[in-house]
């Protein structure tokens, strides 16, 4: 890799190419091979060898992830970080080498310097000369006043540090928490000299630097982060594709920030307007997505087919970022402790009142602090299968105390084993307890945190925060689309015969954006499914705090529902904790649709 040069790329070969295939020119080429810690290993070689490529990212944190290296950390100080980068860096650092991609990933996790450190020792061992970097300042523990039990606390940071560390001629940059965007605002802002800081005196004072370019950046960045969900996994149409093996997605990014969402070719999957406008909803809000780089306006992206398997993105604007940065704080909850009962055939309620009754009976004298019981009535009626003629009762407790979510709980449903209803038995046998995870935000001012670049020399560089900032407030409602003519022929039927949708979480959130596929689609959901409307379709939901916002040039309504999923994922508050199938159940309750959509 060239030292020094704008995307790394040997002298006299273009950036990122395989032999023989030149890049475009003003075009940076930033691919994605991992949505998550735990994606599929070999996506890495297959990004590296599939086609051209400048830049090679990897995501691996999420609220989860970083709760889970928390308690690596507790038992070994030097762990920390995702160890599967490095057994995918076996292999992917010398083809990377040979075809001059930089690669930048958050795999660092808690641990960004002991990451780059064994990056240097695997690139002595496998006899790849290469420059490593990494960016620091997110990991806050040490300043203390998060409140008892904090496990993890760190800072999502921008692009900034990663356009540092590629300025200054890193092959490689490893960071901690920093936004799953900034894994390509920081290299397009390093290929492209965009200004990530804003100048003192911009001609419009509401539009310093080059916030669009970075916003659009930030869009395609949020559509490469979840690696083949752009490309057609856990897509509500999925039965119109192949995607048996998606391919991983990549952007070809302009220096005015506009973006084609593409992939390799001769791989699976699809990459359509619907597969990205999926993406763009998930675990999004309203019009406003803010970062540490920018605020993006998503009402404002424009999507179009621009070829098989190419979408373009452009038409972004860009705001300042908000003066405050987002904490995500990791705390050990208690202990968990999970039993499933397994009911068959016949009296099904009547199985399921008698267990637990007697359960409630054993446990009135060590009750744990929290009881939570679900039946889920699986089975049919004459079924030709045992599985089939099955419920399945599901038991959850929660307690700090160890003994009263273990041995109390497990001996309780053991000694019931030949005196409870016929046909007793459980999924599987009860256990201990087992520590759960709380996740909580909380902000700080951006000045109030050290993010710094260490470059490959060794250098620390303090990486300075934007000089303008913008305190966010909601954007007006847009206005309806003209409705549908009333009086239309009506048929009842599935919501998802006419709308896609892809849900998540946000800590206790959860997220659900809701796409019509066609112009007189869009003009029924606007209409149709409002914030009363889906907490009659989503029963759980009513009780709760629900906000609509509406995206009219991707034709979506995203949805927060606040609090459904209690302390967030780690807490496994709920049968589906992190809201993934959330828009599937939606799209299953069925509405009167009218016909002309259908």
């Amino acid at each position: 890799m060239a030292p020094g040069s704008p995307t790394g790329s040997p002298t006299g070969s273009p950036p990122g190419s395989a032999p023989g295939v030149p890049s475009p020119p003003g075009v940076l080429r930033i691919g994605n091979a991992s949505g998550f810690y735990g994606d599929r290993f070999d996506a890495l070689r297959e990004m590296l060898t599939g086609g051209p490529l400048d830049v090679l990212t990897g995501d691996y944190l999420a609220e989860l992830t970083m709760l889970i290296l928390g308690r690596d950390r507790l038992k070994n100080p030097d762990a920390g970080y995702a160890k599967t980068f490095l057994r995918q860096l076996e292999e992917g650092l010398g083809l990377a080498h040979e075809r001059g991609v930089r690669i930048v990933t958050n795999a660092g996790g808690l641990n960004p310097a002991g990451l780059a450190a064994a990056v240097r020792a695997l690139a002595e061992r496998v006899g790849v000369r290469v420059r490593v970097a990494h960016v620091e300042g997110d990991d806050l523990l040490a300043r203390g006043g998060w409140g008892d039990g904090v496990l993890t606390a760190n800072a999502y940071l921008g692009g900034a540090g990663i356009a540092a560390c590629l300025r200054a001629g890193a092959d490689v940059v490893v960071t901690g928490r920093v936004t799953d965007a900034a894994l390509v605002t920081g290299p397009a802002a390093a290929h492209f000299g965009w200004d990530l800081t804003g100048p003192e005196g911009p001609s419009d004072p509401d539009r310093p630097g080059d916030l669009d370019a970075l916003a659009g950046a930030v869009v395609a960045g949020h559509v490469l982060e979840c690696g083949t969900q752009a490309t057609g996994g856990n897509y509500s149409f999925f039965t119109r594709h192949d995607i048996r093996r998606p391919g991983f997605p990549l952007a070809e990014i302009h220096a005015d920030g506009s973006a084609v969402i593409t992939k390799h070719d001769g791989t699976g999957g699809v990459v359509d307007v619907g597969t990205v406008t999926a993406q763009l909803l998930y675990e999004t809000g309203g019009a406003r997505y803010a970062g540490p780089d920018v605020t993006a306006r998503l009402d404002t992206v424009r999507l179009d087919q621009d070829g098989p398997d190419r979408v373009r993105i452009s038409g972004v604007r860009g705001e300042p970022p908000p003066p405050d940065l987002k904490v995500g704080l990791n705390r050990l909850g208690g202990l968990r402790n999970e039993i499933v009962f397994v009911l068959t055939g016949l009296d099904i309620d009547a199985k399921a009142r008698l267990v637990r009754g007697q359960v409630e009976d054993a446990l009135a004298g060590r009750r744990p602090a929290e009881v939570r019981w679900e039946l889920a009535r699986t089975d049919r009626p004459d079924a030709d299968t045992e599985e089939t003629a099955s419920a399945l009762l599901r038991l959850v407790v929660r307690d700090s105390d160890p003994e009263v979510v273990g041995r109390a709980v497990s001996g309780a449903a053991v000694e019931l084993a030949l005196g409870s209803y016929p046909g007793f038995h459980v999924i599987a046998p009860p256990g201990k307890g087992v520590p759960y995870g709380v996740f909580e935000a909380a902000y700080v001012d951006a000045s109030e945190v050290a993010h710094t670049a260490v470059l490959p020399d060794g250098r620390r560089v303090a990486v300075p925060t934007p000089l303008r900032t913008t305190t966010l407030e909601p954007v007006p409602a847009p206005p309806l689309p003209e409705p549908l003519p009333a009086g239309l022929p009506t048929r009842r039927a599935p919501l998802g015969l006419v709308v896609g949708a892809r849900s998540g979480d946000k800590g206790g959130d959860a997220n659900v954006g809701v796409w019509a596929r066609s112009e007189d689609g869009w003009r029924w959901l606007a209409h149709e499914l409002t914030t009363d409307r889906f907490r009659e379709l989503i029963p759980e939901s009513r009780e709760l705090t629900i906000v609509r916002h509406l995206l009219p040039r991707l034709r979506a309504v995203n949805f927060t529902v606040e609090g459904l999923l209690g302390e967030g994922v780690a807490a496994q508050a709920r049968f589906d904790p992190q809201a993934k199938a959330l828009g599937e159940w939606l799209r299953a309750r069925h509405a009167d649709i009218p016909e002309v959509l259908l």
